[in-house]
């Protein structure tokens, strides 16, 4: 049998801001069986690419980052809100559906030619995941693939990852 993801995806209306429906992955995170399969099928579309990091963005990008890289046996590197890093970091800043944020990684964290899938739980207008190819390409890394659990599509946010390989399990 094949599990519907779709299924354990809540949605909150006006939830960050009116007129916004936020698309929750918590249900599919707390679910054991769906959790693993999607974690699974996010490895099934990765492993090809045989990357060497996989980079999430707090928080939810930290679940499934950390969870498949361990399933592909690669390294997990995080991007963060300003001031959250230790070390040294590079920055990029975007925008976002609702305002502009920024994220920062050590300015170590990717070794040139390294191979990193940049993972999260939502593409929508692509802001936040152009932000991380950024940063990946800055400091000489090589981005392997771009990859979501969900994909709103009406937003377009594919478009602004042009010349990339770009992946969903989910579009609404």
């Amino acid at each position: 049998m094949t599990l519907d993801l779709s299924s354990k995806i809540r949605d909150v209306p006006d939830f960050p801001k009116e007129g916004i429906v936020f698309k929750d992955v918590m249900p599919l995170i707390a679910d054991p069986e769906y959790f693993r399969e999607t974690i699974l099928r996010l490895a099934e579309w990765s492993r090809p690419r045989e990357p060497h990091l996989i980079l999430g963005a707090e928080a939810r990008g930290f679940i499934f980052g950390a969870a498949l890289a361990y399933e592909l046996g690669a390294g997990f590197i995080a991007a963060r809100k300003p001031g959250k890093l230790p070390w040294e970091t590079v920055s990029a800043t975007y925008e976002l559906e609702y305002g502009t944020d920024s994220l920062e990684m050590h300015r170590d964290a990717v070794t040139a030619g390294a191979r990193v899938i940049v993972l999260d739980d939502v593409l929508a207008t692509g802001g936040t995941a152009k932000a991380k190819v950024e940063l990946v390409e800055g400091l000489g890394g090589t981005v392997a693939g771009v990859l979501f659990v969900i994909e709103l599509t009406f937003l377009h946010g594919r478009e602004r990852l042009g010349g990339h390989d770009v992946h969903s399990l989910i579009q609404y």
